[in-house]
């Protein structure tokens, strides 16, 4: 049995098939897309993941700034408020604050602020409380000085007030013996009873029913405080009755008795520390009493002198 002997013909080549290599090409560059968006993805969450962190932070501590700020914020202006009369240091101070309450509250406006901005807010929040302590110590200071010198002040007034009433008791005493001390004296003091007829010849009596005048005569004494001027005499004459001669019912204020009705007035024209003679008339209508007629002399309210008369009954032909 034949067999047939193989041939060695070349068989023409087939074309090679490339599109494994494509799709495995494809299908890596399909991974590695996939992969470096994974990547992405992964790496732009991060980023997000880390820039809300840094939004939260912020926030956070803008949120901390903004509380913190609104607590001393409220203090500075308490302060200030109820010191609105600060003056000199104190108002150099409450500027001071004012100033860094407003830089303070700039930053804390923004909407972008950063942490650095955020902790220079924080940092001036330290210093403003700083500065308030200060503000508050000086307040107190100056309140204590103050009352220091509220007391001082009332006790100086009280003794002013001790002062002036001293001095106005002492200004009242001068008066008073300035008063009495010009307050003139009478001496020598003569009273004589008269009998004077149609013809004015006097003649002396001490017999009550020949009696139709008494002249009453007396010196002011020398005195160095009296000013030089008219000086008003007032001449009391009270009847053996007990009841005081007078015409018309006048009256003066004296120091010590009230008012009392007088006889006379007379008008003296005195000279500083000069002796002066008064002598002048009373006289009245009615008959005289028999008894004492007493005789009363006043100038500035004050007595000055007195003396009396006794006027006899009399005989027949006395």
């Amino acid at each position: 049995m034949s067999y047939p002997q193989a041939t060695n013909t070349p068989q023409p080549e087939q074309p090679k098939d490339n599109r494994k290599i494509v799709y495995g090409v494809l299908i890596a560059a399909l991974i590695g897309t996939w992969g470096y968006i994974f990547y992405d993805k992964s790496q732009t969450r991060q980023a997000v993941t880390q820039l809300e962190t840094r939004i939260n932070n912020v926030d956070s501590a803008r949120s901390a700034v903004q509380q913190e700020f609104t607590v001393v914020s409220a203090k500075a202006d308490s302060l200030t408020q109820n010191n609105i009369q600060l003056q000199g240091t104190l108002a150099e101070r409450g500027s001071e604050i004012q100033k860094l309450k407003s830089n303070i509250s700039s930053i804390l406006k923004k909407k972008n602020a950063t942490q650095a901005e955020l902790a220079q807010a924080k940092q001036m929040i330290g210093e403003l409380n700083g500065k308030m302590d200060g503000l508050v110590a000086e307040l107190e200071k100056v309140k204590g000085e103050n009352q220091q010198l509220t007391t001082e002040k009332t006790q100086l007034t009280a003794d002013k007030q001790t002062l002036q009433e001293n001095l106005d008791k002492t200004s009242t005493e001068k008066k008073q013996i300035e008063d009495l001390a010009s307050t003139l004296h009478a001496s020598n003091i003569g009273i004589t009873a008269l009998k004077i007829g149609s013809s004015g010849k006097e003649k002396v009596t001490t017999t009550a029913k020949r009696t139709n005048a008494m002249r009453v005569s007396f010196v002011l004494d020398p005195n160095r405080i009296t000013t030089t001027g008219t000086k008003d005499i007032y001449v009391c004459v009270t009847a053996p009755d007990g009841k005081v001669i007078s015409d018309g019912g006048s009256s003066f204020d004296t120091r010590e008795e009230g008012s009392k009705s007088f006889t006379s007035k007379v008008s003296v024209n005195y000279e500083q520390n000069k002796v002066t003679p008064v002598s002048f008339d009373i006289k009245q209508t009615d008959k005289y009493q028999v008894g004492d007629y007493k005789i009363e002399i006043y100038n500035n309210g004050f007595k000055i002198g007195e003396g009396v008369k006794k006027l006899k009954k009399g005989g027949l032909f006395s």
